[in-house]
């Protein structure tokens, strides 16, 4: 546990900033699943907007970095192109 005061607060800010980054992250993920397992071609780009979204936000945000957001967005369109 710390001790000064200034290292309390930041053990707080750290603690807060994990459970935002973990949603942020969970958001993206569950999106490209739904994405990968849709039915038809329709609810895929569906999900796909979703996903897009939730990449987009989770890099802007600094939860992941921009090319990893990008790589997998990319693979996903890949997938989703696919089903066509």
């Amino acid at each position: 546990m710390p001790n000064k005061q200034n290292a309390k607060k930041a053990l707080r800010q750290n603690v807060k900033r994990q459970a935002r980054n973990k949603a942020r992250k969970t958001a993206f993920r569950e999106a490209i699943k739904n994405a990968g397992k849709a039915a038809s071609a329709e609810e895929a780009k569906k999900f796909a907007r979703e996903a897009q979204k939730a990449l987009d936000k989770a890099s802007k945000t600094g939860a992941i970095r921009k090319k990893t957001a990008a790589r997998r967005l990319s693979r996903l369109m890949k997938k989703v192109n696919k089903k066509k």
